[in-house]
């Protein structure tokens, strides 16, 4: 799947989720956006992923939207922690290989154009290949302040399996 066709999947996905702010009758939307570039990328820190992540933020939907994004790039070798989403979590692949994997399942392959959810409360992890980088767009709505909830590393046996 092509670049250009991933990121419109992406746009719709995220347009579909945000709720349109109206005002008063005359249907009138308050539009803003984001581009490239204008928000600082930030280095995944180590108490969450093992190896070298950016986290480019994309978009945080104001309230009463609960919805926020994010394009996350792992290098080679570099994966989240196990955790779960109280809400859930979409993933939208956008370039690379990776690896994805709920407890209790096998190491599954995503590639460009893959979309994955995460079930609330699904404890999961998700990264590169050992050879390969992989960039995906991840999407996740805030419950009660919280987006995520961290636990432990993924250590290299259950990586590797």
């Amino acid at each position: 799947m092509e670049r250009g066709t991933i990121l419109a999947l992406a746009a719709e996905v995220i347009r579909r989720m945000i709720s349109v702010k109206t005002k008063g009758n005359n249907r009138s939307a308050d539009m803003e956006i984001k581009r490239i570039g204008s928000q600082p990328s930030t280095k995944g820190p180590s108490e969450w992923f093992t190896g070298t992540v950016r986290i480019d933020p994309l978009f945080q939907a104001p309230a009463p939207a609960l919805v926020q994004g994010a394009s996350v790039t792992f290098e080679p070798g570099a994966r989240t922690a196990w955790h779960t989403h109280p809400l859930g979590q979409t993933l939208i692949v956008t370039a690379g290989y990776g690896w994805v994997q709920h407890e209790g399942g096998l190491i599954e392959e995503i590639r460009p154009g893959d979309v994955v959810w995460f079930s609330p409360g699904e404890r999961h992890w998700h990264g590169a290949t050992p050879a390969t980088a992989v960039t995906h767009i991840a999407i996740q709505e805030n419950l009660n302040g919280k987006v995520v909830d961290w636990m432990e590393p993924v250590n290299d046996e259950q990586y590797r399996k």
